[in-house]
């Protein structure tokens, strides 16, 4: 049975396609990917149906993964339901989660980072402020998680 991922973040243009791109390139490099099902979503819908920014996009292609055939989508209740792991960038957007969140699935909700070896920090930023390096510097962040989460998720 597969583990069902859902990461979230603001739009669903930066953050959280980052993460699932990057997620799904690592399961399949390493043969895993049968093993997993990934997606992502905004807690807003300003962006539905929009492709990853463009930066998101080029800075992911420099490393190899493909995330053009993204598109935006704001989480639904029925996300509580079917996903396994709901994994918010930040604090807030894992509050905004709670909020949302039926009771009985609360226990789904994580930040994502808490997958991250070196736990010195807890919320992947928002690249909007960090310039051009704020997209590399959410690669970085979402490279390690991720493969800590697959690592822990496959051994299960």
């Amino acid at each position: 049975m597969a583990h069902k991922i859902l990461f979230v973040c603001t739009g669903n243009i930066c953050r959280s396609p980052t993460a699932e791109g990057v997620a799904r390139g690592l399961a399949t490099k390493q043969g895993v990917d049968h093993l997993f099902e990934f997606d992502s979503a905004g807690t807003h819908g300003y962006h539905v149906g929009d492709p990853p920014d463009p930066r998101t996009v080029a800075a992911a292609a420099r490393r190899g993964y493909d995330l053009s055939p993204l598109r935006a989508r704001r989480v639904t209740e029925f996300d509580f339901v079917r996903f396994d792991h709901v994994l918010a960038m930040d604090r807030e957007h894992l509050e905004l989660l709670q909020r949302a969140c039926p009771r009985l699935h609360h226990n789904k909700l994580g930040l994502f980072l808490e997958y991250r070896q070196a736990f010195d920090e807890d919320e992947v930023p928002d690249p909007y402020y960090g310039g051009a390096q704020g997209f590399e510097q959410v690669l970085d962040l979402v490279e390690d998680a991720a493969a800590q989460l697959i690592r822990t998720l496959s051994a299960r």
